[in-house]
């Protein structure tokens, strides 16, 4: 199969180096920079602290994607979105999968034209350690849904998976990115703001108790029909991921924008909406957008 990646970061570098092990992958980068540095040395992985082999994959910046892979896989923050949607909507012929954290970005998919739309939700651990190579943290799962058209090519991708990368189909596109907006709402402010480790929001009691706080809040934002099977959900994200740190830290520590708004932001829109007082998501979505203005005054 055809697949071209849309973005150059952890997750774009990290769905192009495993989906290159059984497909022709060609990536599309924001600079030409970074294209040149990947068809020079290939795409390389760290796991577990060893170098794998590297990979051969055609890189090109963004402006050269055609559309015509038989799978695009877009893979940028969902701030990047609005910015690089419109050329999607013009160029895109076959089936997209987008990766975006939150739930804001679902109304710009309803804009497009292409028949097969679908998105996914990535509980894999991933940093990029320059522009062609990237440590695979923590091993987790790609979950999919069809948010427009069928879902074949979803099918042939879960059923060819490579080894330690897999793909699962979920029958319904809200409940999943739902479910990762609620550990996204929870874990990534948490930690980015405490400075600490995922698994410390559950084994400090002190830092349990704003975890909980939050989640109820979040639950009640957005009127979850079943509370303890999310919050069981974001307990064993929590326990699987408790040695990474939250890619909201990362980018904290690393001075760049983080994806709050598409997270914590995306709930005080719903909050207002709804006449809702939602204290801990306002202070906490104002905390790290106070970290971001900190990094814009450097």
């Amino acid at each position: 199969m055809k697949i071209g990646i849309i973005g150059g970061g952890s997750i774009g570098l990290l769905f192009s180096y495993y989906l290159s092990l059984r497909n022709e992958v060609s990536i599309y980068t924001r600079t030409q920079d970074q294209a040149d540095l990947i068809n020079e040395h290939g795409l390389h992985l760290v796991k577990g602290g060893i170098e794998q082999a590297p990979v051969l994959v055609t890189a090109a910046p963004i402006q050269e994607w055609s559309g015509n892979e038989d799978l695009t896989v877009v893979a940028v923050k969902q701030y990047q979105l609005a910015d690089l949607i419109t050329e999607i909507k013009v160029k895109a012929k076959g089936p997209i999968l987008f990766l975006q954290n939150g739930y804001g970005h679902i109304k710009l998919l309803s804009e497009l034209a292409t028949t097969e739309v679908y998105v996914g939700s990535i509980e894999h651990g991933a940093v990029r350690e320059n522009g062609y190579t990237v440590q695979h943290n923590g091993i987790g799962v790609t979950r999919t849904a069809v948010f427009k058209g069928e879902a074949g090519l979803l099918r042939e991708i879960t059923t060819n998976a490579p080894s330690g990368f897999p793909f699962f189909l979920e029958s319904d596109f809200k409940e999943m990115l739902i479910k990762k907006l609620v550990v996204n709402s929870v874990i990534n402010p948490l930690t980015a703001i405490l400075k600490v480790k995922n698994g410390e929001l559950i084994h400090n009691p002190f830092f349990f108790e704003i975890f909980k706080q939050l989640f109820q809040e979040c639950a009640h934002v957005l009127e979850l029909p079943n509370q303890e099977q999310y919050f069981q959900n974001l307990m064993t994200v929590c326990e699987k991921t408790a040695n990474n740190h939250s890619s909201m830290y990362k980018d904290i520590e690393n001075g760049r924008q983080t994806e709050i708004d598409a997270i914590l932001g995306y709930l005080l829109e719903l909050s207002r909406s709804k006449n809702i007082k939602a204290p801990l998501i306002h202070n906490y979505y104002q905390c790290i957008k106070g970290k971001e203005h900190e990094r814009e005054g450097a």
